[in-house]
């Protein structure tokens, strides 16, 4: 990728939104200057190197000014770095992209444009609103709500906008929805025109108000910034169009405390079903890194007749440590494979692992039982594991007659986590999710015994029947458990009515 400035539109807040071709700018960043109202998800598909610099843009509250980002993004591509500019929307749709284009234009810079979906459309469409529709409206118009204050007089004619009978959608244009609503009434507008105003479209965070152009002042309750206002009668459509708010955890906001690395697959199932997740991670995954205890288990992976994985990071750390000791797959020999549940046998199977044996329920109790006639007496076992686990597997296979060898791949330790910044998060969340014991303890450790009664109005939703006992003996009484011990198991429970 050419080095240059790419003034890029991220859309409107549905980190899905975002183009192909604005993935591919955000990978190969090096600098990339930011906005407020841009999706920080987003963030995450840099490398590791980038440089991120937030510019703010939030209202009447500029980190920089638009003269100082300009010249942040002269002098970062005289740096001969590859700079990106992520704005919410599209540049190019009230962004100030234009002014910018013009600064690198100046100064000589070569930059491209990368158009992004305006929440214009977006977020009409996931309001259940269509823009135009042949039968209302075969016209809309995209007004600014928010003019330059430094100009003489304002640009925008209402009196033309009151005449038209397409679509008008005004952007960042909250504050002046009294004068907006006037002007387009004082120049013929019907009062009983449809009028609505959306808030944070496309996001978990949506609200909508709808009514008319005489009412829709007393219909903002719960409506924040950023917000758009839609004046039509397309707006009546959406009683029957209304898609986004009826998946089934729209509204909701869910803690999710598994693993940073673990969480986003957790998380990306709960939006999609309509919910926002908030991630807390209680627990960290340490590696071990006793080098002689490795390479002891792995020059003799040859003598065993049964592997048995028990968790989906006993699988991925095994296959780390197993290629940073010069070896792979062949070097497991002729063991025989075992997975705990669903999730352990697909990232086994990611190796092209045939998995000999996983149990229907994903326990301890049904793995042994599972084994009981399938591992044959002298049978070597090696259980490569947490550092802290139950030790009844272990314990079982042994008065099965089997020798088992246990080794600790990795610990899981309490990561640096305030109890007021839980407490923040708590006072926000409607569910918290637990997908193991130890997310558990270390959450009742963060938050403190003292704190139990902020859980009172929150529901919690535990992964396994092991989850769920912990929790109890932790005093959560309330806490439900999935009926499949997996995180698909997990939504499932949490879009039961």
């Amino acid at each position: 990728m050419e080095n240059k400035v790419y003034l890029l539109g991220a859309g409107p807040g549905d980190e899905g939104l975002l183009t192909v071709k604005g993935l591919d700018c955000i990978k190969n960043a090096d600098v990339i200057v930011y906005d407020n109202l841009v999706n920080e998800n987003l963030l995450s598909n840099a490398k590791d190197s980038v440089e991120k610099i937030y510019v703010g843009k939030k209202i009447n509250q500029h980190t920089l000014q638009q003269e100082e980002i300009n010249k942040l993004l002269v002098q970062k591509a005289k740096e001969g770095k590859n700079v990106v500019r992520l704005k919410g929307g599209d540049p190019f749709v009230f962004g100030r992209g234009g002014e910018e284009a013009l600064e690198l234009k100046k100064e000589n810079i070569p930059f491209e444009i990368v158009p992004g979906i305006s929440s214009s459309i977006a977020a009409l469409a996931y309001a259940g609103i269509p823009i135009t529709h042949r039968a209302v409206s075969t016209s809309f118009h995209v007004i600014t709500g928010h003019e330059d204050p430094t100009k003489e007089e304002e640009s925008v004619d209402y009196q033309a906008l009151a005449q038209l009978k397409g679509t008008l959608v005004f952007l960042m244009g909250l504050n002046n929805l009294p004068k907006i609503r006037s002007q387009l009434l004082k120049y013929g507008k019907s009062p009983d025109t449809p009028a609505a105003v959306i808030s944070k479209g496309t996001t978990a965070d949506q609200r909508v108000a709808v009514g008319t152009l005489d009412n829709i002042e007393q219909k903002l309750d719960g409506i924040t910034y950023p917000a758009i206002i839609v004046v039509g009668d397309v707006i009546n459509l959406r009683e029957s169009l209304n898609w986004f708010e009826k998946r089934p955890l729209f509204g909701r906001k869910i803690l999710v405390t598994r693993a940073r690395h673990q969480a986003s697959a957790l998380a990306e199932k709960i939006e999609k079903a309509g919910g926002k997740a908030v991630e807390f991670p209680t627990i960290e995954i340490q590696p071990n890194d006793d080098e002689n205890q490795l390479k002891q288990m792995f020059d003799s992976l040859n003598d065993y007749q049964w592997l048995i994985f028990t968790s989906v990071n006993g699988v991925e750390i095994f296959f780390d440590k197993l290629k940073s000791f010069d070896k792979d797959i062949r070097d497991i020999g002729q063991a025989k494979l075992c997975a705990i549940g669903e999730a352990t046998k697909q990232a086994l199977e990611k190796y092209y692992l045939k998995v000999e044996f996983t149990p229907q329920e994903y326990v301890a109790e049904a793995l042994i039982e599972g084994l009981k006639e399938r591992i044959k007496p002298a049978d070597k076992v090696l259980i490569p594991r947490a550092e802290v686990a139950r030790e009844l597997l272990p314990e079982q296979l042994k008065e099965m007659g089997a020798q088992v060898d246990v080794v600790s791949l990795y610990r899981t330790v309490l990561p640096d986590k305030s109890v007021e910044e839980l407490k923040t998060i708590l006072a926000e969340v409607d569910t918290i999710c637990f997908a193991s014991s130890s997310t558990v303890t270390n959450f009742i450790q963060i938050l403190g015994r003292d704190n139990l009664h902020l859980l009172n109005n929150i529901e919690i939703a535990c992964i396994g029947p092991i989850t769920l006992d912990t929790a109890k003996e932790n005093g959560l009484m309330s806490a439900k458990m999935a009926k499949e011990y997996t995180i698909d198991g997990l939504v499932s429970l949490l879009t039961e009515k």
